[in-house]
């Protein structure tokens, strides 16, 4: 971490630092506290689809309050497009529960933050990622994977900061003597990070793991109680491993573009009672955190694609391509997005994606999806030779089911010899 402590000298005038900004507490605060420092701030607030976000009030504030300039550019389509979209593609969970929300987001702003800074000229980039979490790795390691020549500034792991600013009493002090406007509303009593893809609460109040998440505080889906008592049917389509469609066949609703089927897919799921979920969950840094998640959208296009792989993946590419989700996941996790071993595991996924067309249909009902059919012109199934009524059909296949009595005999050898090499252990014992 590059300090701020004493003032950079550049040709030209100040440094420029651009600071990822939410017009919240704590980056209002690092804002004034980088312009005291003598740097000239630039502030970047990412639309990623926050809900009820209101940019141009952001904007206001960063200048208001000593900002060089504030972007806030519409990410939306390129989140979904070449993040989530990827992630569907490779079936992405971590630890076998988390659908990774947050760690999507990231890299797309992680990626702006530093073009930002190379347009203005900035030899920094800063963020208010606390130093227990994941954030800080994540944001870090993508801005050095993209722009090793720009440094980053952590004021939650700068002494003088951390000396200055010990608790939100301190923050809001600091925002009266500075006349920074703050949110006059109480504090909720948890954390909320939220994007198009979902919506994670944490700290506070749920850092005691038996403390139920209250319900008033969910913001993309239903209970799956107060869901409605009637199933509601979609289609969703893929081509090479990617949503093109989804239809309601309910209602008729239809969606084409990659922005507007997502958004669809987290409205249909979210009133239907699907995503949520609540875990405790390994950080990078090596700390347990408890997380509750909505991932409405996200759940619903992952069941949907796994259904359609089991129709068109070979079975080995299949197993191969469990290895390299959990792979992807890892390093998606982890903060690796913009690195070698990321690209390698992107660029085999698309190699095993480009026969994984079709559709499927699924019925969502009180925070449950069930698959009701599939279907697809690359199909690898074939209901002739799965039959069991139809003993010549694996005859095309030069597939005779007498040929297993000698499959069953060879594969049982092993089994047999560890069985047998048992028994004599078990003998000699006595």
């Amino acid at each position: 971490m590059v300090s701020p402590s004493k003032k950079q000298k550049v040709t030209g005038g100040k440094p420029r630092v651009v600071l990822a900004y939410s017009g919240g507490l704590d980056t209002s605060v690092i804002l004034k506290w980088l312009c005291e420092k003598g740097y000239d701030v630039i502030c970047f607030c990412a639309n990623v689809g926050q809900q009820g976000e209101d940019f141009e009030a952001i904007k206001a504030k960063a200048l208001s309050c000593g900002a060089f300039a504030c972007e806030c550019p519409d990410l939306r389509a390129e989140f979904v497009e070449e993040y989530v979209f990827e992630a569907i593609k490779c079936n992405a969970l971590y630890e076998g529960r988390y659908l990774m929300g947050t760690c999507f987001a990231r890299p797309v702003i992680a990626k702006h933050q530093v073009a930002i800074a190379r347009n203005y000229g900035a030899k920094f980039v800063a963020h208010g990622a606390t130093g227990k979490g994941n954030d800080q790795v994540r944001f870090e390691m993508c801005a050095q994977a993209l722009a090793p020549e720009i440094s980053c500034i952590a004021p939650w792991r700068d002494a003088e900061f951390i000396e200055s600013f010990k608790g939100r009493t301190d923050l809001l002090n600091y925002c009266q003597k500075h006349g920074i406007p703050v949110d006059a509303k109480p504090k909720a009593n948890y954390s909320v990070d939220e994007n198009l893809f979902h919506t994670s609460y944490e700290s506070g109040m749920l850092e005691d793991p038996m403390v139920q998440p209250d319900e008033s505080m969910f913001k993309m889906s239903v209970s799956p109680m107060a869901a409605p008592d009637k199933k509601e049917k979609v289609r969703i389509t893929f081509k090479a491993g990617v949503p093109v469609a989804i239809k309601n066949l309910t209602d008729g609703t239809e969606h084409t573009e990659p922005l507007a089927i997502f958004e669809y897919c987290n409205d249909v799921a979210g009133r239907n009672g699907i995503g949520r979920i609540d875990i405790v969950e390994n950080r990078f840094v090596g700390i347990k955190s408890r997380g509750v998640y909505e991932c409405p959208g996200g759940q619903l296009l992952r069941e949907a694609h796994l259904d359609i792989e089991g129709l068109t993946l070979d079975r080995e590419v299949k197993r191969m391509t469990e290895n390299l989700g959990l792979e992807f996941s890892k390093f998606c996790y982890q903060g690796f997005w913009f690195a070698p071993e990321m690209n390698l595991v992107r660029h085999a996924m698309d190699y095993a994606q480009k026969d994984v067309d079709g559709f499927v249909d699924m019925e969502l009902y009180k925070g449950n999806i069930f698959v009701v059919g599939r279907d697809s012109d690359k199909t690898l199934y074939s209901a002739d030779l799965a039959s069991m009524d139809i003993e010549d059909a694996g005859e095309s296949f030069d597939y005779n089911p007498k040929d297993s009595q000698g499959f069953i005999r060879i594969n049982a050898v092993r089994l047999k010899m560890f069985s047998n090499r048992e028994a004599k252990i078990a003998a000699a014992k006595k």
